[in-house]
């Protein structure tokens, strides 16, 4: 299959699953914000947040490890998801006798000592069903991978509805809802993938569990670092300002989160061809026609999001959570450069260059605390979001610097200065004039503007993606006469 049309066809399938399950945090926005204040869901986003960044410490994120190797036509699959396997029960296990350390942390009137033991089988429900979903995903499972998606999303939507609204269960209902799908996750993995047979009992092959830990084990503090940058400003708003003003940041990083929905699906698929491809002649033209039409493609949507973002709060969270709007236009620009910089990840990942993926994190984590430490006193919540823009800025250079010496990537920096320019005049623009009709034609010009720049690269993947087909149907040509063109090296896809 050619290698735009395998892109396509993958992105396609993964935008089926992830689709369904990331719009699902946007629709039980309304509900979710109606049935807790505003200290509650901010409390309940804390811990979340504190499960996310222990599980790759708990299960040195060997979920990754799982995902590259299972890749690799020549490893022994069984031998990738034992590894995980093994290595996931004996971190949780060394987990739980550190665990009392953990319910000693404590910001202001929020402690995590009241919520332990649901952390702790967070933690292990939520380990197991990344390890499930990655290793699926590398061994070629897609469609499995698309379908957990869908179902995931049923069963949170039920869960959390009957946990938060017959049983009024609160912050406890809001993270048990998580935990129940992700548990219904990997029973669906285990029998449909029929996973139980990818366990050996017996001695692993030589070799194989060193070449996954010296892989993943420098992705820990990978992890954490991104965690820094994306999370640790809600702990730092929570310190600073208070747990309300916690829940309302953390209701507008949700509408900026429509930039990573359109992202992930395609980073998802994207990610499976970056490794197939990157022993390809053309590479350094194929990443740069992808990143064209990607990058492309967030800062559009990226646009409309600001020129949208009153609306979209007004709909998507209860009166009591409105003023969090203020908050949406400077997290929508770190939010589109976090997508940016995630493309370039996918260098380090086929490279299995996992190290320089830590250290060009480190970048941005350092900007990040530091600038949170400055700004958030002085200008409050927007003061953090400001602080995350800087750090993703900083992580880009890095990172587009460093991996110059493995690929080479064209990134049109005029047009990206511009397309940044365009969004950073819009929050400024929304943030000033807060309403009326001339922010509004305003707005709309520079959304238009935006949308001129970026029209030859979506008809440059057109091209790419069906000129076979386009070719096929034109003049009735049969399957007979497109195999004769190929071997002329007619077909202009090749």
């Amino acid at each position: 299959m050619d290698k735009y049309k395998k892109l396509a066809s993958n992105t396609l399938i993964f935008a089926i699953g992830t689709f369904s399950s990331k719009a699902l945090s946007f629709l039980l926005m309304p509900f979710v914000t109606a049935m807790m204040s505003t200290g509650s869901y901010g409390d309940a986003d804390l811990i979340q947040q504190t499960v996310n960044v222990l599980i790759p410490i708990v299960t040195l994120q060997v979920n990754s490890a799982a995902l590259r190797f299972s890749l690799d036509k020549a490893a022994d699959k069984r031998d990738v998801f034992t590894v995980g396997v093994r290595t996931t029960v004996l971190g949780f296990i060394v987990f739980t006798f550190f665990s009392p350390l953990i319910s000693k942390i404590r910001i202001n009137d929020f402690g995590l000592g009241e919520y332990i033991v649901l952390i702790i089988v967070f933690v292990l429900v939520s380990g197991f069903r990344q390890l499930c979903q990655q290793f699926v995903r590398g061994s070629g499972y897609v469609k499995l991978f698309a379908i957990d998606g869908i179902i995931a999303t049923a069963t949170t939507l039920l869960f959390t509805i009957l946990f938060l609204g017959p049983f009024h269960w609160g912050v406890t209902g809001y993270v048990v809802a998580i935990i129940a799908s992700d548990f219904c996750s990997i029973i669906f993995f285990t029998i449909t993938a029929k996973l139980y047979k990818y366990v050996k009992p017996k001695v692993l092959t030589k070799g194989i569990a060193g070449q996954m830990l010296k892989y993943c084990v420098p992705l820990i503090p990978t992890v954490i670092l991104w965690w820094i940058i994306n999370v640790s400003d809600r702990y730092m708003v929570t310190y600073f300002i208070g747990s309300s003003e916690n829940g309302l940041y953390t209701a507008a990083s949700k509408i900026p989160n429509f930039v990573i929905l359109f992202s992930q699906i395609f980073i998802d698929a994207w990610q499976l061809s970056a490794v197939d491809e990157y022993e390809a002649k053309d590479r350094s033209q194929f990443f740069t026609n992808v990143f064209r039409v990607y990058s492309g493609g967030v800062f559009a949507v990226a646009s409309a999001l600001i020129l949208s973002c009153q609306l979209l709060t007004k709909i998507l969270v209860s009166d009591a959570f409105y003023a969090s709007w203020n908050y949406v236009p400077i997290l929508i620009i770190a939010t589109t450069y976090s997508c940016i910089v995630n493309f370039l990840a996918s260098i380090y990942m086929a490279e299995k260059k996992s190290l320089m993926s830590l250290l060009t994190a480190m970048s941005g984590a350092v900007t990040n605390v530091v600038l949170n430490l400055i700004f958030i006193p002085r200008f409050g919540a927007n003061g953090a979001a400001i602080a995350t823009v800087c750090a993703f800025l900083v992580v880009f250079v890095t990172r587009g610097l460093n991996t110059r010496r493995f690929i080479r990537i064209h990134y049109k920096l005029p047009l990206m200065l511009i397309e940044t320019v365009i969004l950073v005049t819009q929050s400024a623009l929304m943030l000033r004039l807060q309403s009326g009709v001339t922010l509004y034609v305003i707005e709309g010009v520079l959304f238009a503007v935006m949308l001129v720049l970026n029209i030859q690269p979506i008809k440059e993947l057109a091209q790419l993606v069906f000129a076979k087909f386009l070719k096929k149907r034109k003049g009735g040509e049969t399957d007979e006469s497109e195999e004769n063109e190929e071997a002329e090296g007619t077909d202009s896809a090749e």
